[in-house]
């Protein structure tokens, strides 16, 4: 689960075994304190769990700087984080037998390190001008 700053690129990458409300809960918790003080449209599809009941106190909570805008259903090619995880695909998990989890989840790590230390290149695989 991750988010893509649409501004200056950074990724932020949150590893889980399974990703339920809770560990949706817990990134909101992440990104919310990452840009404290500022207005934060976080852009996601439809999975319950961004619209769990779990999460709408912390919603209702910072509603004046934390808006959630939902995609239509069935429109992952709108969600620019699905480009990076194809992107990270491509990179990492493809052709390449990993013997756990745990270092699948090492290889993925390594890949955001790696991008985040360029971020211009992903604003500009991504990232719209206008």
């Amino acid at each position: 689960m991750g988010t893509l700053d649409y501004e200056t690129g950074e990724v932020l990458c949150e590893h889980a075994e399974h990703y339920t409300a809770v560990e949706f809960w817990d990134l909101l918790k992440t990104v919310v304190a990452r840009y404290a003080g500022e207005k934060i449209v976080m852009v996601l599809d439809h999975a319950a769990i961004h619209h769990a009941k779990l999460i709408q106190p912390f919603l209702e909570a910072h509603r004046n700087h934390l808006t959630l805008m939902l995609f239509p259903p069935y429109s992952p090619q709108l969600n620019l984080i699905e480009g990076v995880s194809a992107w990270m695909k491509r990179s990492v998990r493809y052709n390449v037998f990993f013997r756990s989890v745990k270092a699948i989840m090492a290889a993925v790590t390594a890949f955001i390190e790696r991008i985040n230390k360029n971020p211009m290149e992903t604003v500009n695989r991504f990232c719209v001008c206008l």
